[in-house]
């Protein structure tokens, strides 16, 4: 099983094997789905980033209803992919952490969106 975060994979797009878009577009599979996007609570979590240019740790982590250490661990996976960026600082002596999505992960998003999408669209014209 490859790993989801090898980035030796085609990155230059590419229509998939079933005429879905593009698909080799980030970490995409066959129809531009996005492997990190297949867990839910990371699919919230950018989905949640891309309404705001930034949003506090805790903000999210009280939308997406996650624990501290859970939301860590996905935010981790998705700042090592360069989908998420995180900013740390102190509003008064209380430290704080900030998170955006980056322009990579804004396209991904989309990418993976519209994969869902097509996929729907298509069930939809043969049902």
């Amino acid at each position: 099983m490859p790993d989801q975060l090898d980035d030796s994979r085609d990155h230059q797009g590419g229509r998939g094997s079933r005429g879905g878009p593009d698909s080799r577009d980030s970490r995409g599979g066959p129809d531009g789905l996005d492997d990190l996007f297949l867990t839910a609570t990371r699919l919230r979590i950018v989905a949640f980033l891309s309404g705001c240019a930034e949003a506090e740790f805790r903000a999210v982590q009280d939308y997406c209803e996650m624990t501290p250490s859970a939301l860590s661990k996905s935010v981790a996976v998705l700042e090592s992919a360069g989908y998420v960026a995180v900013r740390k600082g102190h509003v008064g002596k209380t430290p704080r952490t900030w998170l955006s999505l980056t322009a990579s992960g804004g396209r991904a998003l989309t990418t993976h969106l519209a994969a869902l999408q097509w996929i729907a669209d298509t069930a939809k014209s043969h049902g």
